[in-house]
């Protein structure tokens, strides 16, 4: 039996929570199309009023002030709350998501995880001096920007708020989170641990609008410093043009239509567990998700007979009912992204691509899709060249390495890539050679919040995770004293 849920949740704007200057949204359960809660719809207004707080908190410095230690642990205890209260969380965020509950946990974790790496960052942030000869003392401080506003995709609603909000409180910003419209509910359950934690009225404020309204609203504001936005290439450049206006730097992560190389000798049961992770997670909504695999055409048969055993053996069906991870996959967030992918697929077979398995809706109440593996596409084909977001694989042969990295850097974006083999140098040729902002080698998703991540091309610029996300929310301020 699925949770009781609350029936409706508010904003959390200046320390408190607050309704929508726009009423209310209905938030549907994607398992079966069914109105699940409301929540409050901020306006243009309520953005107006966050920016403020967040303005008023930086401005006293109520955060700059603390010692980085002091302001790490407030971090930190974030995530710690979180972890506490996954058993309570995860089954709300799988009724709103669609996601299996044991990914909503996993996700859970990865947010608690964001919180406890940039908490341990804060006290690590040190300037230089800088040597100008006996008469000059010349030295470097790091500095936040101020207020942070942040634009949070639908994919991973959780991890994706825990992401740039722990990596901007950590280096003493404000911050102003727009969740996404279609999952929002859960950021509520960040919002009371930001408040148990301790940070004052104003140091975080979390709402939900639409972005036409809301978004648009809080990316052209002018009280913003600084703009953190994952989701599409087109809201990416509207967001960019309107920081240019008020001329502010932006992080934007646009996405990605990766490629995985497959050669020869690699270890075939392993490639297809990693497709598993790499293009049936979440369901295929994942930026960096294996949407090709490009194999040598000696063993193009068997990687294709080993993907379609493996995706068809996948149970698929309301993620509140798979609570153990493994091989089965939950619902599409929304019936209009289910169906955008549903007629990509069957663009892809009027153009020529042929279905090896799946590629069509379940009979069933909720947003489902088959896990889909397609053949014979080839590289002008449109599945071939823009992001599906869904649960479905693009299979291509190639006969040479440099016919494989060509096929890789075909399209206009430059995520991330991956490379299947036993051979250490053929991996880091390609590594080398790739247009993609993080190469994984044997393992899709290698890695962890500890390395950089970040796009080449369409799929954006500046760099989440890692250190280098510290320097997205710092400015460099150098003082330099002349002495006698």
């Amino acid at each position: 039996m699925a949770p009781d849920v609350q029936p409706y949740w508010r904003n959390y704007i200046d320390g408190a929570f607050a309704d929508g200057g726009a009423g209310r949204l209905a938030i549907e359960d994607p398992a079966t199309g069914e109105t699940l809660a409301e929540q409050a719809l901020a306006d243009a207004g309520d953005v107006d009023r966050a920016v403020q707080a967040a303005r008023r908190c930086h401005e006293s410095g109520a955060l700059t002030d603390l010692r980085p230690v002091e302001r790490g642990r407030m971090v930190r205890r974030i995530g710690e709350l979180l972890l506490k209260r996954i058993d309570e969380i995860a089954p709300v965020h799988t009724l709103e998501s669609g996601k299996p509950l044991w990914e909503s946990r996993i996700e859970i974790e990865g947010a608690a995880r964001y919180f406890e790496y940039y908490g341990n960052q804060a006290e690590t942030l040190e300037g230089r001096s800088i040597p100008l000869g006996a008469n000059y003392l010349d030295f470097t401080v790091y500095e936040p920007y101020g207020v942070s506003a942040q634009i949070i995709p639908w994919n991973y609603p959780l991890e994706m708020t825990a992401r740039s909000l722990s990596a901007g409180l950590a280096t003493g910003n404000t911050c102003v989170v727009k969740t996404p419209e279609l999952d929002p509910l859960t950021n509520g359950f960040i919002a009371e641990a930001v408040e148990a934690a301790g940070f004052p009225p104003g140091a975080v404020n979390i709402l939900c609008g639409l972005g036409a309204e809301a978004g648009a609203a809080l990316s052209a504001h002018p009280g913003v410093d600084q703009i953190v936005f994952t989701g599409s290439v087109a809201t990416g450049r509207a967001i960019a043009r309107a920081a240019a206006e008020t001329v502010v730097p932006c992080v934007l992560e646009l996405g990605g239509k990766s490629a995985a190389i497959v050669y020869p000798d690699a270890d075939l049961a392993n490639l297809v567990e990693n497709v598993r992770w790499g293009i049936y997670f979440n369901a295929g909504q994942v930026c960096s998700a294996m949407s090709r695999v490009l194999v040598h055409q000696s063993i193009h048969d068997a990687v294709v007979d080993g993907i379609v055993d493996m995706a068809r053996g996948l149970s698929v069906g309301p993620g509140i009912e798979r609570p153990e991870p493994g091989a089965n996959m939950g619902a599409m967030v929304s019936e209009k992204q289910r169906d955008r992918a549903a007629e990509m697929c069957g663009e892809a077979q009027r153009q020529g691509a042929k279905f090896a398995t799946g590629g069509h809706k379940l009979n069933r109440p909720g947003h489902f899709l088959e896990p889909t593996v397609f053949t014979a596409v080839t590289p002008e084909m449109t599945i071939a060249r823009e992001e599906v977001f869904g649960p479905v694989l693009s299979v291509m042969p190639f006969s040479t390495d440099e016919e494989a990295i060509a096929l890789a850097n075909s399209t206009d974006y430059g995520l991330v890539g991956g490379v299947f083999t036993r051979d250490l140098d053929r991996a880091t040729d390609a590594a080398r050679r790739l247009k993609a902002g993080q190469v994984f080698v044997n393992e899709w998703y290698a890695g962890g919040v500890e390395t950089p991540f970040g796009g080449y091309g369409k799929s954006g610029y500046g760099r989440e995770k890692g250190r280098e996300a510290l320097w997205n929310y710092l400015q460099t301020k150098n003082v330099a004293i002349r002495l006698n």
